[in-house]
């Protein structure tokens, strides 16, 4: 015999709230969406970023053979909620999943939560998922070097309306511009791939896998400024004391211009040295943002290995936006930024973006290059 109280499929069929079934039936996701539920996960991401606590999520599913127009939702949410904690939050990811907020739980804490919504039952009928931010992050960063998005369901905020239609706008913006860039810089890139190659062996354009949005792995392209087969040990040593925050090594200028950027590094060909300061080596990037992996203006995509170092806060500048060729960062601080300063700007970029900042940053962007400042 059943229990009221067990997430088992019922046969009742689920009241509809207007007269017209047809029309309800259209609109079924629509009505179970729970925005304040998605606000109530941003906000929690956020506070545990701030107070470095753990936030875990479990994502209840009913499986796909089961026909949801005689599953009574609302009433399996209501016992969902009387199996969970006053402190937990609960709500409607899409019409067959149900969402469960669990501030300050771990990934044990959560199973054990789970278990006692689904596995208490002989036959559940619904499927989970369960993850724990920021942990399960950094364990795909370690493991995989890239953050899968079934390990990390926490993106369900997705873009609607305006914000929708303004990304749109956006990657409209980065398809034209990137065309552009190619055509006008075409013969700088044609010369510079002749000079890289007639000064030294190995390839014209140096391919990296780079994190972008969401910690989506991609091919990151840029002219080559360095000898071939160069150990990235040196690299590798500077990231870490430069996010770590130790101005003392990361610094590579003075207290009055401080520097944060390898200053005299022997992998660089002279030919490299020339491009770096001119950034022309990031021309190829305009490749990248015709293919949609970047955008023209975003955060720079960061190799996994750096983040891997990243402080929970320094996630949202993956996490959020898609990288792009320029920046807050590249136009306001550069290489004179301090490593939290730096992700402040990403995020305030974040925060505040809208099609006229970036092209006030594409504007000045053009600026800083011909100044060639930062650069080195």
């Amino acid at each position: 015999m059943k229990k009221s109280e067990d997430l088992l499929v019922e046969s009742t069929p689920f009241p509809d709230p207007i007269d017209n079934p047809s029309h309800y039936r259209d609109n079924f996701e629509e009505f179970f969406y729970d925005s304040g539920f998605i606000e109530q996960l941003r906000f929690e991401k956020l506070r545990a970023q701030r107070s470095k606590s753990t936030l875990s999520i479990i994502l209840l599913t009913l499986d796909k053979e089961i026909d949801d127009k005689h599953i009574n939702m609302n009433k399996i949410l209501d016992i969902v909620r009387s199996k969970t904690r006053n402190t937990d939050i609960c709500g409607f990811v899409n019409h067959r999943t149900l969402g469960v907020l669990l501030p300050d739980t771990n990934e044990k804490g959560a199973k054990e939560i789970c278990d006692k919504l689904l596995y208490e039952n002989k036959n559940p009928q619904f499927s989970s998922t369960i993850s724990t931010y920021p942990d399960h992050l950094f364990e795909s960063l370690a493991k995989n070097g890239c953050i899968y998005s079934d390990t990390f369901p926490f993106e369900l905020e997705k873009a609607t309306g305006a914000l929708w239609f303004k990304l749109l706008l956006k990657r409209g913006i980065d398809i034209v511009g990137s065309i552009i860039g190619i055509l006008i810089f075409m013969p700088v890139m044609l010369i510079t791939a002749l000079a890289i190659k007639a000064t030294s062996p190995g390839p014209v354009i140096f391919k990296q896998v780079r994190l972008g949005k969401q910690g989506t792995p991609f091919t990151f392209y840029k002219f080559r400024s360095m000898h071939v087969n160069m150990d990235d040990q040196i690299h590798r040593e500077y990231i870490r004391d430069f996010i770590n925050g130790d101005r003392a090594k990361a610094n590579q200028g003075d207290v009055e211009k401080p520097f944060f950027k390898i200053k005299s590094d022997p992998r660089i060909t002279r030919i490299g040295k020339f491009i770096r300061k001119t950034s022309i080596d990031e021309l190829p990037q305009f490749f990248n943002v015709l293919k949609g992996d970047m955008s023209l203006v975003g955060p720079r995509p960061p190799l996994a290995y750096e983040a891997e170092k990243y402080q929970a806060w320094h996630l949202r500048r993956i996490l959020e936006m898609k990288p792009g060729i320029t920046g807050l960062w590249q136009v306001q601080g550069r290489s004179r930024t301090e490593w939290d300063d730096a992700v402040r700007l990403d995020i305030q970029y974040i925060r505040n973006w809208s099609l006229i900042l970036d092209l006030k940053l594409l504007l000045k962007t053009v600026k800083v290059v011909l100044k060639c400042g930062g650069a080195v």
